[in-house]
């Protein structure tokens, strides 16, 4: 179960998925030097928008693809919140695919599937090109491919939706909002 997973907040602090008991969660990798960063000003306007109706967004920083999350907590924290504007929780950063990847993570992975690239995103055909490069099954497995994976959970903790990176965002916030 989704309550059942703890990690580290950006400072360092254990937090339990518990504490988000009751709340529709958008739960995201992100990085701060990616052509999907952007869609940290989307996230806040949703964010901004549907917290008080029992919304929270859930944000991982990961420098696993294209080490596009360099720095420390703090110096993300600092961008993202100068940049951006960010008021929804931060949270240490971590991996989100492999041997290291935190246990929420491979929950969410291990119970979702790729969906596939909108094809409506310019950066779709640069990422389908780039993953098949030497791993041509890339779309059977149940990764995450790239940043900004966002996985949309329900107040009682199910995994309602996974939505890749290149998914418009104002479907994303219609599905938030049909949930809440």
């Amino acid at each position: 179960m989704i309550y059942d997973y703890t990690f580290k907040d950006r400072k360092g602090n254990e937090v339990s998925m518990q504490d988000y008991k009751g709340k529709v969660l958008l739960i995201v990798n992100t990085a701060t030097g990616c052509g999907f960063t952007p869609q940290y000003k989307e996230l806040q306007e949703i964010y901004s928008e549907l917290h008080e109706k029992g919304l929270e967004i859930l944000d991982f920083p990961c420098d696993q693809f294209g080490h596009q999350a360099p720095g420390s907590d703090e110096e993300i924290h600092s961008f993202c919140t100068g940049r951006f504007g960010i008021e929804f929780p931060q949270f240490s950063k971590i991996e989100v695919n492999g041997e290291n990847a935190l246990p929420l993570f491979k929950h969410l992975t291990a119970n979702t599937k790729f969906e596939g690239f909108e094809d409506a995103n310019p950066l779709s055909k640069v990422l389908m090109k780039m993953l098949s490069i030497g791993k041509k099954d890339f779309a059977t497995s149940s990764d995450i491919k790239w940043n900004f994976t966002k996985f949309l959970i329900d107040r009682e903790g199910n995994i309602v939706r996974r939505f890749e990176p290149t998914a418009n965002m104002d479907k994303v916030k219609n599905a938030i909002c049909d949930i809440l």
